[in-house]
């Protein structure tokens, strides 16, 4: 799950190009002489931002079903927790494969195009499955396929998505627009789980119709994009041409590549913030994913709606953390809070806690209220860390940067897969979590111990004139 200090970067520009900061008293000038044309933007980017949203809801939407009707498909098939972790580890393991690449990627092609592209393949990729399964040719070999397709494709999404809405977003709504995103996707948890647990187990022995829902969704999605219209020359709408696509492939494959990555980990390095987050929602996320799968590898007892449901919780608590950021964000008594070290470790604690009840035993409540728990301090820390991303790390470097950042936190996810099936069919379903929680706790203690002692340290050996 994914995000202050001096500025370093650029502002996100405005909807017209210009940068919010610059030139104040000319653009108030400009404005002044032609209010109709700045209504004519403002209307404009509202109805911009309603594709974009659209097309990122109904995205996340069908991802977030993917998330679980993949698993459940390969117990369908197999009965297995441990093919249940190969199919999720195959989901994740893009993240360890592209993210870098894919920053390189989005760094200098358009986010846009990139966009329509990855929801076109996504789409056919969740009919194909659809087909095999109403055909009954539906094979593991295959079903590990599509789900790396969907996982390399959805890396390039999520990084463009970022790139768009700096583009989109003007300065002042920033934090707004990250917490509408942030929200939406919790939406998506808490809706995409339990309708594709029912679609999954709608038609029994054939369970092809969440499959078949995603296709239209990302279908959809598409056709928000499209609709999208922009400033003719602005970057985030025109398509590469031939000398860009060159090289763009030599930064992503050639000699070139080592350099980008580098770049991109020197500016990360530059922001101590960012590498904290890194380490503890890495942490965090392993933990707490190989709960969800150890989950879903012990729910053949259930039906397929009721695990999504129960899921759902962590899409309720997403979206009041999410509701809550902006205002944390803005308040002056929680200058702590706002500064983001807080509500990293607070996202820590959080989960350490949820996994101490989840611990409990395998009850459907104890796994549902982790879920809430974790859910809300993902989504208050995921504000937090994107709206530094945006507004610290220099123009051109963003998706590089993100990337190498999002290969971490999501590296850990693609690990929790193999590491919840492992635990699952090694211990047992109900001492599982039990393991979880004592590795979590122990890492949050010596997290918190480092820290502790390192800021000691820097108020023992503070200057007198620092002060």
């Amino acid at each position: 799950m994914t995000p202050p200090a001096t500025q370093t970067g650029t502002a996100a520009p405005s909807i017209a190009g210009g940068s919010p900061r610059a030139g104040g008293a000319a653009s108030a000038k400009a404005d002044t002489a032609s209010p109709s044309g700045t209504g004519g933007s403002r209307e404009r980017s509202g109805q911009g931002l309603l594709h974009v949203y659209t097309s990122l809801t109904l995205s996340t939407v069908a991802a977030r079903m993917l998330g679980i009707t993949y698993p459940l498909l390969a117990l369908f098939l197999t009965g297995s927790p441990v093919e249940v972790g190969w199919v999720g580890f195959a989901l994740t393991l893009p993240t360890l494969l592209f993210y870098i690449p894919a920053g390189v990627l989005v760094d200098r092609v358009a986010p846009r195009p990139l966009m329509l592209v990855t929801e076109a393949g996504r789409a056919l990729a969740a009919f194909s499955v659809a087909l095999a399964v109403i055909f009954e040719v539906a094979g593991m070999p295959y079903i590990l396929l599509t789900a790396f397709v969907e996982g390399t494709l959805w890396v390039v999404y999520s990084l463009a998505e970022m790139a768009l809405i700096r583009s989109l977003a003007p300065q002042n709504d920033l934090t707004e627009m990250l917490a509408m995103s942030e929200t939406g996707s919790h939406i998506a948890v808490m809706t995409a789980r339990p309708v594709g647990g029912l679609l999954f187990g709608m038609i029994p022995g054939i369970p092809f119709l969440p499959f078949l829902a995603n296709s239209l969704m990302f279908a959809v999605s598409f056709r928000s994009m499209a609709a999208l219209t922009g400033k003719e020359g602005d970057r985030a709408w025109r398509l590469p041409g031939r000398s860009e696509v060159a090289d763009t492939a030599r930064a992503m494959f050639g000699s070139s590549s080592r350099g980008e990555i580098v770049d991109g980990i020197r500016e990360l390095r530059r922001h101590p913030f960012l590498c904290m987050a890194m380490a503890l929602t890495a942490t965090t996320n392993l933990m707490v994913n190989a709960l969800i799968v150890v989950f879903i590898s012990g729910s053949s007892a259930f039906e397929p709606v009721t695990v999504g449901l129960v899921l759902a919780a962590g899409g309720i608590g997403g979206v009041l953390g999410s509701s809550l950021a902006p205002g944390l964000r803005r308040s002056p008594r929680l200058a702590r809070v706002r500064s983001g070290k807080l509500m990293l470790f607070a996202q820590m604690w959080i989960s350490v806690l949820a996994l101490s009840v989840a611990a409990f035993g395998p009850h459907l409540a104890f796994v549902g209220v982790a879920t809430l728990l974790t859910g809300c301090a993902g989504a208050l820390s995921n504000v937090t860390i994107r709206a530094y991303e945006i507004n610290e790390v220099g123009e051109g470097k963003l998706a590089r940067v993100v990337s190498v950042h999002r290969l971490a936190v999501h590296g850990a996810v693609c690990l929790a897969a193999p590491l919840g099936g492992f635990l699952a069919s090694v211990n047992g379903v109900t001492a599982a979590p039990m393991s979880l929680f004592s590795t979590m706790a122990v890492l949050a203690l010596l997290f918190s111990l480092g820290w502790l002692l390192r800021y000691t340290w820097k108020k023992l050996t503070r200057h007198p004139e620092d002060a």
